[in-house]
């Protein structure tokens, strides 16, 4: 009986030390996965400030946190390969029975850190255009607070003109206004062969916010011109009739194609 017993303690030994490395090898690909996506995920932030590609996702005026974040991912990487060092120690000292499920991620939520990181790597990285428009572009800005008059009328872009349109009590004070914009070419089927919109997107934190806005343009060489176009558009406003409504309208003297700038978005 004696014997029968050492053998069962023996066997109920071997079952936990195996169930023990069993679930320690699975803890360890936890934690090497996690620290290979955090590690990528700190490369793939580095990479998009470096390139500028941050410009398509966010404000300007929030890159910084791209730097935070992909500081804080390295770390948190570093720290990963930290305790898969500490815990190969352990194991080699024997101390197979620590304990390594502190702080460890389940499968389902590695695999929903490593969706952004996937994505980002197939998904090429390009700004907002035609194709990205919901709805109609939109002829004015809602609440503008600020007025551009100081602007003058040739540096002004699309976004400071609808601003300039939301404060005049009547377009008639527009009317003849000289303008030099850029953006993007947008047409809807019911524009007319001589009409197109130069547009922009504002983004006020990130795409997620964004807004398509555009100046009704009337130009003969419409039809030559394909969508999502950059060009550069020069002329005088008018006031005519657009989707049903007078509005200002820039009766192009000049249209050419342009590279997209730098920072294709336009910051409320």
């Amino acid at each position: 009986r004696v014997d029968q017993s050492e053998h069962l303690v023996r066997l109920r030994r071997l079952c936990s030390a195996m169930r023990s490395t069993h679930n320690h090898h699975g803890l360890d690909r936890q934690t090497l996965l996690k620290t290979l996506i955090l590690f990528g995920l700190g490369l793939y932030f580095i990479w998009n400030i470096a390139s500028g590609n941050v410009v398509n996702y966010i404000n300007t005026r929030f890159v910084w946190l791209s730097y935070v974040a992909a500081v804080l991912f390295l770390l948190l990487a570093l720290s990963g390969a930290w305790n898969l060092l500490r815990s190969r120690r352990h194991e080699d000292a024997g101390a197979g029975d620590h304990d390594h499920r502190h702080g460890q991620m389940s499968w389902p939520v590695l695999a929903l850190v490593a969706v952004p990181l996937v994505l980002g790597t197939l998904v090429p990285s390009r700004p907002l255009g035609a194709d990205a428009v919901s709805g109609n572009v939109s002829l004015s800005v809602t609440g503008a607070t600020t007025t551009d008059f100081t602007i003058p009328p040739l540096s002004r872009n699309v976004l400071d003109w609808l601003r300039v349109f939301s404060k005049v009590s009547d377009y008639d004070e527009v009317a003849g206004e000289p303008a030099d914009v850029i953006g993007f070419v947008y047409r809807e089927p019911d524009f007319g062969e001589d009409r197109f919109m130069v547009a922009r997107f504002t983004v006020s934190c990130c795409v997620a916010d964004a807004s398509a806005i555009g100046v009704p343009v009337i130009w003969s060489g419409t039809s030559e011109l394909q969508s999502d176009d950059w060009v550069r558009v020069q002329g005088q406003f008018v006031v005519e009739e657009f989707r049903g409504e007078r509005v200002p309208v820039l009766k192009a003297t000049s249209v050419e194609l342009v590279e997209q700038p730098a920072h294709p978005y336009l910051y409320p």
